[in-house]
């Protein structure tokens, strides 16, 4: 009887030690799904193309650069870890804005290089310091979106550049919570190497928030998303908008009412009363 525990338990102790070991060894792989342009986009917007080059890689991207200015701000897009970032371009119309970046990620699209939360950051960073020093964006005119992913990417920019707004579509308090979500048991606090630990940044940054959730989100808990909002350092507007999942978020007519109240400026005055909070937002 004795025997038969101790095998059990010996079982169980190497399927947890190779799950661990699966999880540590491959996460890069488990976090980032770098997707190609769509042909069609390559060609048909090949006029908006630009690259940058942080280091020794080359990034490529997009930038609809037209009318920029308080009222009317650049719209600076993260996408998520499996996105192809030029399939937004279909919906451009619908926000009320005219200027947009889209960059992607190392190993995104045309972007060279391997993905990793400090490359994504460093690189974030730095195109954000060439728009300002190459296209003269004035820094209080640009807005941040971050998507999934994107959202801890966009929480680091602003956590150290000061824009107008930040917009977050299904973010996540820290990607280590999101895998305690899927991975239960696994102590993935150690693991985890990609931490993207937003809930840290959030309490020191001031500047005004959108944080829109999916309530039938099955990849980011909508939880984590009001635990970040609780934790915003500046005015936040938490939305969560139900009958949507993580892909589908963006098929609600809420979703476009939000960001473009939020848009048409005070980022954040312009919402409903009844979606606008107090200021200091927590």
């Amino acid at each position: 009887m004795l025997l038969g525990i101790v095998k059990v338990l010996l079982v169980l102790l190497v399927l947890f030690v190779g799950a661990s070991l699966l999880l540590y060894l491959f996460q890069i792989r488990m976090i980032f799904f770098p997707q190609p342009t769509a042909p069609a986009n390559l060609s048909r917007y090949s006029d908006r193309e630009i690259q940058m080059r942080p280091g020794d890689v080359t990034l490529t991207g997009w930038f609809f650069n037209n009318k920029i200015d308080s009222s009317d701000p650049l719209i600076v897009y993260y996408g998520g870890n499996a996105e192809d970032v030029s399939l937004n371009f279909s919906d451009l119309g619908r926000f009320n804005a005219d200027s947009f970046l889209f960059m992607n990620y190392r190993g995104y699209g045309g972007s060279e290089g391997r993905p990793s939360e400090t490359a994504l950051v460093s690189d974030a960073l730095f195109v954000f310091d060439r728009l300002i020093e190459r296209y003269g964006v004035d820094p209080a005119h640009i807005v941040l979106m971050g998507r999934s992913l994107g959202s801890g990417v966009a929480v680091q920019v602003a956590a150290r550049r000061s824009v107008a707004g930040v917009i977050l579509v299904t973010p996540f308090d820290s990607l280590v919570n999101v895998a305690r979500a899927h991975y239960p048991g696994i102590p993935v606090g150690l693991l985890l190497r990609h931490r993207f630990d937003s809930v840290s940044l959030a309490p020191r940054i001031r500047t005004p928030a959108l944080i829109l959730g999916a309530a039938g989100d099955r990849v980011v808990p909508v939880h984590l998303a009001a635990n970040l909002a609780r934790q915003w350092g500046g005015p936040v507007t938490a939305i969560t908008i139900n009958g949507t999942g993580h892909n589908t978020i963006e098929t609600a007519g809420r979703y476009w009412e939000a960001i473009n109240a939020f848009l048409a400026s005070g980022h954040g005055d312009g919402l409903p009363a009844s979606d606008r909070p107090a200021p200091g937002g927590n």
